[in-house]
């Protein structure tokens, strides 16, 4: 078995992590989203779809290249700071560890209030934390076991998550009306740049799989292919699911803007369609966590290796499992700590929205990286010289500048408080050498 530099095997091929792509990238929002995007862009709501495919698309293949030639663990984080250093690299992770820690509360949290409508016995405030302690505790023991295993659960739970979807997808056509699809008017510029800032959210998320960059197998192949099925799979599922929707709702999608899929499983399956989508709700939450309790502690992992926090030992791996097996008990006992907490659901918004800096800093990391010497130069190439990096950097700024100005006030606030904790680390440790 190949083990990276770091001391971790290399057991993820292209399959599984093209699995780890597609379980972060479809949660709980593709349920609700063919109402959102129907009542900004009606009928050709699909051509916000194409469009933001497109731009996602770009952006990942900055990350293909940089994920070619940075091949240890941190995703992000690491082409960052391979590229640009310690400063800019300490962002995105604390960024990256912040969102992912938020999002786990607010996810598992969702999860809970999903079984409550069935069993409402997960109502009641003990049976909810001793809940939340199993999934977050389960989760952390079988990562810590291996990879292999982490992994394995990836796949299984991107495979339960996809049936209901396909199956909607599939059998949605004999219900659907044709002249659904009509446009009464043609969409505006500012619809389709609001949809698709909408979208880009939506599509958020394939990153993380790669995260885990130490225990993939020949990464300069495996991940620009996995990263292209990834994205080709979620493009096509969420398209077919917008014309399905368009097709069997009308004019009336954007009013169930609750749960526009489970109305559509009902029309095609009867009763036990809205079953069938709130049971693949629920799925969808839990692979989501399942994959970010794969992924992120890595990022701890790497950070806590380089220095970039004060904590070294959460850089320790495994004698037996070969895993960081510290990251991965801390993380998961953060999310535990904030999930039972709750109300997280806003820092779980601001965290999504800083991701906005990541994207940007990594298109400029290609430029960076191509021309460095000491990296692996035989991985994939994007074509076109500097375009695609430049067109990647340039659509991350137009989405910044339509955020809310919440997203962008607290962004701002979190760089300059992270800048103040980060170089007044670096005094303290100046001051201490001095002294010793």
């Amino acid at each position: 078995m190949q083990t990276s530099q770091e001391g971790l095997k290399r057991e993820v091929g292209v399959w599984g992590l093209s699995a780890n792509i597609v379980n972060i990238m479809i949660g709980a929002g593709i349920f609700v989203l063919p109402a959102i995007i129907a009542e900004t862009m009606g009928a050709a709501g699909v051509l916000a779809y194409l469009f933001c495919g497109l731009l996602i698309g770009l952006i990942m293949l900055c990350f293909a290249e940089a994920g070619s030639k940075v091949t240890h663990s941190g995703g992000g984080y690491a082409y960052v700071e391979t590229a640009f250093g310690p400063f800019p690299g300490y962002l995105v992770a604390i960024f990256l560890l912040m969102g992912g820690i938020f999002s786990d509360a607010a996810v598992s949290n969702a999860l809970i209030e999903i079984l409550g409508l069935a069993f409402p016995v997960f109502k009641n405030p003990t049976v909810r934390i001793l809940t939340l302690f199993l999934i977050f505790s389960g989760l952390a023991m079988l990562n810590v076991i291996g990879v292999k295993q982490g992994i394995g659960l990836v796949k299984i739970n991107t495979v339960a998550k996809l049936i209901p979807l396909l199956l909607l997808a599939f059998f949605g056509w004999k219900d659907v009306e044709w002249l659904n699809f009509s446009w009464e008017t043609a969409p505006t510029i500012e619809n389709l740049g609001e949809a698709s800032l909408i979208l880009f959210f939506a599509f958020q998320g394939g990153d993380s799989g790669l995260v885990i960059g130490g225990e993939i197998k020949d990464p300069q192949k495996t991940i620009p292919r996995a990263i292209f099925i990834g994205i080709s799979v979620v493009l096509v599922l969420y398209i077919m699911l917008q014309l399905v929707s368009q097709g069997i709702l009308g004019a009336d999608l954007p009013n169930f803007k609750e749960a526009p899929l489970a109305e559509v499983a009902k029309i095609i399956f009867g009763p036990i369609g809205f079953t069938l989508l709130m049971v693949g709700a629920g799925i969808s939450m839990f692979g989501m966590l399942s994959g970010e309790i794969l992924n992120v502690p890595r990022l701890l992992f790497r950070v806590s290796r380089d220095g970039v926090i004060p904590f070294r030992r959460l850089a320790a791996i495994h004698h037996r499992f070969k895993t960081p097996y510290l990251a991965i008990l801390i993380y998961a006992g953060l999310g535990f700590t904030f999930a039972v907490i709750g109300g997280f659901r806003t820092l779980a918004a601001i965290g999504a929205a800083s991701m906005l800096l990541q994207y940007f800093l990594v298109s400029l990391s290609v430029l960076k990286l191509r021309k460095m010497k000491d990296l692996e130069n035989g991985g994939f190439k994007i074509p076109f010289g500097p375009t695609v990096p430049i067109l990647s950097a340039g659509i991350i700024v137009f989405f910044l500048s339509n955020l809310s100005t919440l997203e962008k006030q607290a962004m701002i606030v979190g760089i300059v408080v992270l800048t103040v904790v980060y170089f007044s680390g670096k005094l303290y440790k100046k001051l201490v050498k001095n002294k010793v």
